[in-house]
């Protein structure tokens, strides 16, 4: 629901700032911008419409980035995803992640070194309500 071939306009805060975090995270829009889909095959397709669309659009955005921003200088859901996936951090990790290591590989020391992963918490519901919270609190 952030707009992308959906023929509407962005109209969802909580999807919108987490497309922001992703998009200020990796350095901001530069040159970009937003994507509107405004055809005529929409239910709403007068003038009217369409100005208000594109103002609720801009609108949705523009909070979005703010809601980010704060997400971002509070640091409390980076030090989440930190912890999350730290582990992939490790040089053993990142080899793989690299393709450095096939999957030949990886498996074969699965096997040798009997390597049974017990689950870890990925603390789902407290980065959602860690960002629901950000969503309803940042100023409008």
């Amino acid at each position: 629901m952030i707009g992308w071939d959906t023929d509407q306009f962005p109209n969802d805060l909580l999807s919108m700032t987490q497309s922001m975090y992703h998009v200020i995270k990796a350095g901001g829009l530069g040159k970009g911008g937003c994507n509107f889909d405004a055809k005529v095959r929409r239910q709403s397709f007068t003038p009217e419409d369409l100005v208000h669309a594109h103002v609720g659009g801009v609108d949705l955005c523009a909070r979005a980035f703010l809601t980010a921003t704060a997400l971002i200088e509070d640091g409390q859901y980076d030090a989440l995803l930190a912890e999350r996936y730290a582990s992939w951090k490790t040089p053993e990790a990142e080899a793989m992640l690299d393709g450095k290591v096939s999957l030949e590989e990886i498996a074969a020391k699965a096997e040798k070194d009997a390597i049974q992963p017990k689950p870890l918490s990925g603390k789902q519901e407290q980065l959602e309500n860690l960002l629901s919270r950000k969503v309803h609190s940042c100023p409008t």
